[in-house]
C-alpha cells in the first residue's frame, strides 16, 4: 500500500501534488527511478497500490497471491488520531495465512517525516506494538467462531513485539514531497523480484 506521491517518486522522480482517490487499487511495471541511469540491464518492478480506506481492504486480497513484499504506508504527521485504525488493519494484515504462509516482508512505512511535527519511526512503531497487543487480547478472548484471522500474533504471556511475527517486518521513514524514498527502494530492490 503506497501513497499515490510515492508511486510517481518511485517511478519517475516527481512529486504528485494533490491527492488522488480512487475505488481500486493503482497498478503499474516500471523501472525505479533512482536505476533509471545506471548502465546495463535493470529489471522492472510490479507496484500495486491498494487504497486504505477501510471499505476497499478486501482489494487486498487479490493481491497477496503474487506479493513479493508489502509496503504499509504509515502517515507520520496524523499518526495519533488514526493510531488505532493502522494497528486494526495492520494486525489482521499480519495474521492472514497468504501473508504468514508466503513469508511476506512487511515494511511499515512512516511517510511525511520531513515535516517538524511528525512522529517518530520508533514512536510510531511503540504505538502500533501497543495497539496490536491490547487487539491480540481482546480478540482471543472471544470464541473460536468469531475469530476471524488465521494465525495469532506474539508470545502468550509477553507483550506484543513485531519481532514475534511470523513474518519480517521492518520500519523505515520516507517523505514523498521531499524525495527520500531511499529506504523502501531498499526495500522494494531486497524483496521484489521483477
Amino acid at each position: 500500500m503506497f501513497w499515490f506521491c510515492l508511486i510517481y517518486k518511485l517511478r519517475d522522480g516527481s512529486s504528485h501534488q494533490g491527492s488522488v482517490t480512487s475505488m481500486d487499487p493503482n497498478e503499474g511495471v516500471f523501472v525505479l527511478h533512482s536505476e533509471s541511469s545506471k548502465m546495463g540491464k535493470v529489471k522492472p518492478v510490479h507496484v500495486i497500490d491498494v487504497p486504505g480506506h477501510s471499505r476497499l481492504r478486501t482489494k487486498l486480497d487479490g493481491c497477496l497471491p503474487q506479493a513479493a513484499g508489502l509496503v504499509f504506508v504509515v502517515d507520520a504527521l496524523d499518526f495519533l488520531p488514526n493510531c488505532r485504525g493502522a494497528a486494526e488493519y495492520l494486525y489482521d494484515i499480519l495474521t492472514k495465512a497468504r501473508v504468514v504462509n508466503k513469508k511476506i516482508p512487511v515494511l511499515l512505512l512512516c511517510n511525511k517525516t520531513d515535516k517538524v511535527t511528525a512522529h517518530t519511526k520508533e514512536f510510531i512503531r511503540k504505538q502500533l506494538e501497543k495497539e496490536i497487543d491490547k487487539l491480540r487480547t481482546s480478540r482471543t478472548a472471544l470464541s473460536e467462531a468469531d475469530i476471524a484471522n488465521e494465525f495469532t500474533l506474539g508470545v502468550a504471556g509477553e507483550p506484543f513485539s513485531f519481532s514475534q511475527c511470523h513474518n519480517e517486518v521492518s520500519i523505515a521513514e520516507s517523505s514523498g514531497l521531499t524525495g527520500e524514498i531511499s529506504q523502501l527502494e531498499q526495500f522494494i530492490r531486497a524483496y521484489v523480484r521483477p
